[in-house]
């Protein structure tokens, strides 16, 4: 890029000498002034053309919920209990939970803790308001930036969609400026949070000298299913309280208080395939009770997005080594037909040293880390975020780059691969690069039992 910007200037350059050289033979002399606008032209075109396009993560916090919001299994079972839920509906739940990788810490919103459990807009609007406004506070206090001095600001959150928008909830608690650009985002699922990444990074193309806030969570109170379809019950089991807020900037004075500068970011979505798009699908059952169905096909379809995205992001990761070695397997299974063969997954520890997978239950993670010939080490902050927090939908990456950061793991130069998943259904990377080591004792939402993680995961095989 930066050869490209020069062979570009060069041209200019060569050009404008050129002009400049005929404005003399036909005048004879330029003029001070003329001399000036020359060198003032100079001076704008390369500001146009070396001016940062680089977007900074300065920093991020994720909610930690309070104590008394955990919902142990034998919390939740009882709750169905006395919902009086079936026999068979509640032995369903028993088995989602054990095998879910969910621990006994795992939260959810006051209302999920009423009987019945409130889902009305006033407690979602409770929970948003609970969630948001606490880490939106957390992260402007601790970087001391004024809320007037956000320019572009980013929601989502996929199945809770007010009026007014989430943002303007935002905006109206904390006075952001009337002309800062404001995006909700709703139904985009769990991958939704590195899609927000996607949309402001093409904002900071546009809008130079700006700071962005994205804002990434999933109500809770809103969306527990109460009826008897059990492809719409796991979610009940999976889904818990949590959100994100993440400070990005395309400032370059912005980058030596950074954590990370973002490299590379895919988006895949294949949404035109019937069995993709139904794989996540929100709708009424025969009694015309709505819930989200996960469907048997879920895992397959993840591997299928992730296979795709890879093809993007590989080339632009993977050293030429690996590359080679992945398309002379592609050969030899297309051209010479070899059989009973198993095409070469990349060594992608090559690329990366850091792996957060998005924690959308033990089984997901489990399949990644065996896709992509992964240790079994390279899944640990996904599995602990899940066992700590639970699905946490778009916001879990963050909690497992905060996992990684709490135990002194990344350093300079680290490179970290988020992988989110989402309905639709949609596999989006990102990869961010390390700009100075992290300090694991600066607080985050791990710091109080950081020392307590990692730890194992009992394995249930009913």
């Amino acid at each position: 890029m930066v050869k490209l910007k020069l062979i570009i200037m060069k041209a200019l350059l060569h050009n404008y000498s050129s002009f400049l050289n005929l404005f003399v033979i036909s005048k004879g002399s330029i003029t001070f002034t003329q001399s000036i606008a020359a060198i003032a032209l100079i001076f704008i075109l390369l500001y146009i053309f070396f001016r940062s396009t680089s977007v900074y993560l300065i920093d991020y916090v994720c909610y930690l919920p309070p104590d008394n919001l955990r919902i142990p299994h034998s919390h939740f079972i009882e709750h169905f209990q006395l919902c009086n839920y079936d026999k068979e509906i509640i032995e369903f739940h028993t088995k989602v939970l054990e095998k879910s990788g969910i621990g006994a810490e795992a939260c959810g919103p006051e209302s999920i803790h009423q009987l019945p459990p409130g889902t009305s807009m006033k407690h979602a609007q409770a929970e948003t308001e609970m969630v948001l406004f606490t880490i939106v506070n957390d992260l402007l206090t601790k970087h001391n930036v004024h809320p007037k001095s956000i320019d572009i600001l980013v929601s989502n959150c996929s199945l809770f969609c007010p009026t007014p928008c989430i943002t303007s909830t935002i905006i109206n608690k904390f006075g952001f400026r009337s002309n800062v650009k404001s995006f909700s985002l709703s139904g985009m699922g769990c991958s939704a949070g590195l899609l927000s990444v996607s949309l402001v990074k093409d904002l900071l193309k546009v809008h130079k000298n700006s700071l962005a806030l994205v804002l990434s969570m999933e109500a809770v109170a809103p969306n527990g299913y109460t009826g008897n379809t059990k492809s719409k019950l796991i979610a009940n089991a999976l889904f818990r309280m949590g959100g994100a807020a993440i400070l990005l900037s395309n400032k370059n004075q912005d980058r030596g208080i950074a954590k990370y500068k973002l490299q590379h970011l895919v988006r895949t979505h294949l949404g035109s395939k019937d069995r993709a798009y139904q794989s996540v699908y929100q709708e009424p059952d025969e009694n015309n009770i709505v819930g989200v169905s996960l469907s048997r096909s879920l895992l397959s379809v993840a591997a299928s997005a992730l296979r795709i995205n890879i093809k993007t992001l590989g080339p632009l990761v993977l050293p030429y080594s690996e590359q080679l070695q992945y398309v002379l397997s592609m050969l030899r299974s297309k051209i010479w037909a070899v059989e009973n063969r198993e095409m070469y997954v990349p060594n992608f520890k090559k690329a990366f040293e850091h792996f957060c997978i998005h924690a959308g239950g033990k089984t997901v993670i489990d399949g990644i880390v065996e896709n992509l010939k992964l240790h079994r080490e390279d899944g640990e902050a996904s599995r602990m975020a899940l066992y700590r927090f639970g699905n946490t939908s778009s916001s879990s990456l963050w909690y497992e780059l905060s996992y990684l950061e709490a135990k002194g793991r990344v350093k300079k130069g680290h490179k970290v691969w988020q992988i989110g998943f989402g309905s639709g259904f949609k596999c989006n990377s990102a990869v961010w690069k390390c700009l100075s080591d992290i300090d694991p004792n600066v607080r985050s939402v791990w710091s109080d039992r950081i020392h307590l993680y990692p730890v194992e995961i009992p394995v249930f095989d009913c």
